[in-house]
């Protein structure tokens, strides 16, 4: 079975997690009726459009 022959430091451990557990960014996309960004498939907070349609009445 593998060990490891020396501990592994903090800095060299949070080094290594910092580089791979990266949140993303949530995506983006224009809305078509007002070209504000919103996210996607979600009503525009803006014109309140979605799908071609008013869901919500803004003003």
């Amino acid at each position: 079975m593998a060990v490891p022959k020396q501990k592994m430091g903090r800095a060299r451990t949070h080094a290594r997690r910092s580089a791979n557990d990266k949140i993303a960014a949530p995506s983006r996309s224009v809305c078509p009726q007002c070209g504000e960004a919103k996210l996607p498939h979600r009503v525009c907070p803006n014109c309140g459009f979605y799908k071609n349609r008013e869901v919500i009445e803004t003003e």
